[in-house]
């Protein structure tokens, strides 16, 4: 009863949706469209509510590398200072830093810096009620580098818009600190990937192509012909079979290895993110668990040969209007031949959607790996009901330090709460608290780490009880953090609290507030009245503290006046509060 439905089955009511609804058959018209204007870089169009923009997937940088092997750090903010992915650098401790494929970002870099670019942008946010990113081939890693950057837009500015991204044969585009950070935002649900089934592209970056990129060279001119003459047929362009059986066979080999070495061999490559829609010309299967896209892309490879994985990448019409039959057929699909079982049905469905039968040697494989994308443990709603009640035992805790506060509050030498507990002593009052606080951290700390790894409910962090509650929290522990930081001079080896010493989960409740309904406020104030709302206020007064200390100490004339304006910006901040 406790296990959830697997996540093969949940992101069937995606594929569900893309194929009842026009959004495929546009979204590649235009993605043709692109590749025809290639010197433009991108088709704009809107259709009732829903604007498109499609990128092309023929645009390439001079003198890039093309063993695509530089992974460079994904920018927080352009050469103006603008914010461009700030949330996706938000990593844990010790965690790689977001990385990408140096290439590819630099055709977005291009397209960002592109003033039609951004009169397109604003004009799809402003009169439109979603938009679709998407793009064919390389033009596919352009969209999903422009939905992020989008969507991080859309967080820090606190504004509602749908956004869905919808690729085509996409290369992949980053490490995994990416596809962690992009769950961790919960963005995932944001990204389509659509893959046929024997396509070369989506699978290349798995391979290390150092020795190979004059064949790298010669495919994508290929590719790109055809796609800028799409009158030609693939078979009318002129090609060599020697280089395309080479690329065949050396990614094949490297995904094999990849498959055989299990989850730790993908740790600082390149990994998928987001949902994988593999489709073939008997249908389609969606798919979101990372180590089964791998392995799916493997399997159906295998099944393939190196004439028809470099014709693939260009069949993406013909697929997807085999995935809108498919959803019309589905209830006559296969009729009397299902297992009883809902979910094993579900997987022979899908195998014959990829035109598998079950007497090929890749059924059985393919057929586990569906099983082992399976989500096992409590669903996100019991879940969540769990934390309801641990939230319940450990109330207790904060109303010690509620209580702590008032003691503070109300003592004789007025040395106030934070004072207190930064000047405590060895009483058993004192370590209660201190024990409290690290109690409260580590329920709050699990809180977040179930709300990352998508173990709780998507819209979590916007219910009232949980923003309030985690909100009351930071206010009444965060001054007790500043303090114990300040108390063990922290500041002196790793630097000021807000910049150096602040933890984690304070940055994101931060964000929860903000992004809040308001609603009852009004019912709330009074419980957070005593309490001081910037929570890093006292952080401010430990650097003020220290700067007083410094122009008692300097005899620079230059540097002094430096300190008195921040003092000064210091009292203002303090006048502003009061």
């Amino acid at each position: 009863m406790d296990t959830e439905s697997s996540t093969f089955e949940t992101t069937e009511m995606l594929a569900d949706f893309l194929a009842s609804t026009p959004l495929l058959s546009e979204s590649w018209r235009l993605c043709n469209l692109a590749n025809q204007n290639s010197h433009v870089g991108f088709v704009a169009n809107q259709v009732g509510s829903i604007g498109y923009l499609a990128f092309s997937g023929t645009l390439f940088v001079s003198g890039s590398d093309p063993s695509f092997k530089n992974l460079v750090c994904l920018p927080d903010r352009d050469g103006a200072g603008n914010d461009l992915f700030v949330p996706l650098h938000d990593k844990n401790e010790g965690e790689e830093p977001v990385m990408v494929q140096g290439a590819l970002l630099r055709i977005f870099d291009n397209m960002y810096g592109n003033p039609s670019f951004q009169n397109q942008i604003s004009t799809l946010v402003k009169t439109s009620k979603s938009v679709i990113f998407t793009g064919h081939s390389i033009g596919g890693t352009t969209a999903s580098l422009a939905a992020l950057w989008l969507l991080s837009y859309l967080q820090s500015n606190f504004e509602n818009l749908s956004l869905l991204c919808i690729t085509y044969g996409s290369p992949l585009l980053g490490n995994e600190t990416l596809s962690r950070a992009i769950l961790r935002e919960r963005w995932g649900g944001k990204f389509c990937h659509v893959v046929s089934k024997y396509d070369l592209m989506p699978r290349i970056l798995f391979a290390p192509l150092d020795t190979i990129g004059p064949h790298i060279k010669l495919l994508l001119k290929f590719w790109h012909l055809y796609m800028t003459s799409p009158h030609c047929g693939p078979l009318d362009v002129q090609r060599n079979e020697e280089f395309m059986a080479v690329i065949f066979q050396f990614v094949l080999s490297h995904l094999r290895g990849l498959v055989q070495a299990g989850e730790e061999a993908v740790t600082g490559m390149f990994r998928p993110f987001g949902n994988y829609l593999f489709c073939s010309g008997d249908g389609a299967i969606c798919v979101d668990n990372a180590a089964a896209v791998i392995k799916m892309m493997y399997l159906l490879l295998e099944t393939g040969s190196p004439s028809c994985s470099i014709e693939d990448h260009l069949k993406y019409g013909d697929y997807v209007g085999r995935i809108s039959s498919q959803y019309l057929e589905k209830k006559s699909f296969m009729l009397g031949e299902l297992p009883e079982s809902r979910y094993e049905a579900g997987v022979a469905l899908a195998l014959q959607s990829l035109g598998i039968s079950s007497q090929e040697p890749v059924a059985g494989p393919a057929e586990d790996c569906l099983q082992a994308a399976r989500r096992m443990g409590r669903t996100p709603n019991l879940n969540c009901a769990n934390l309801a009640i641990k939230l319940s035992k450990i109330n207790p805790y904060r109303a010690e330090i509620e209580w702590y506060k008032a003691l503070c509050d109300r003592s004789d030498d007025q040395m106030g709460y934070y004072d207190s507990f930064k000047q405590r002593g060895a009483s058993k009052r004192d370590s209660k608290v201190n024990l409290n606080r690290h109690k409260l951290a580590r329920f709050w700390d699990n809180v977040i780490n179930l709300f990352e790894s998508n173990q709780l409910p998507h819209d979590f962090h916007r219910h009232g009880k949980w923003v309030y509650a985690s909100h009351f929290y930071k206010l009444l522990v965060e001054p007790l953090d500043i303090a114990e930081y300040y108390r063990a001079d922290m500041h002196r080896s790793k630097g000021n609290y807000i910049n150096h010493g602040r933890e984690r989960r304070y940055q994101i409740f931060d964000r929860w507030w903000k992004g809040r309904n308001v609603r009852d406020e009004d019912n709330r104030r009074s419980k957070f009245a005593s309490l001081t709302q910037d929570t890093c206020f006292w952080a401010k007064v430990e650097e003020a503290r220290g700067l007083l200390d410094d122009v008692r100490s300097t005899r620079d004339q230059r540097h002094s006046a430096l300190l008195w304006e921040k003092i000064d910006c210091f009292a203002m901040l303090c006048k502003n509060v009061g």
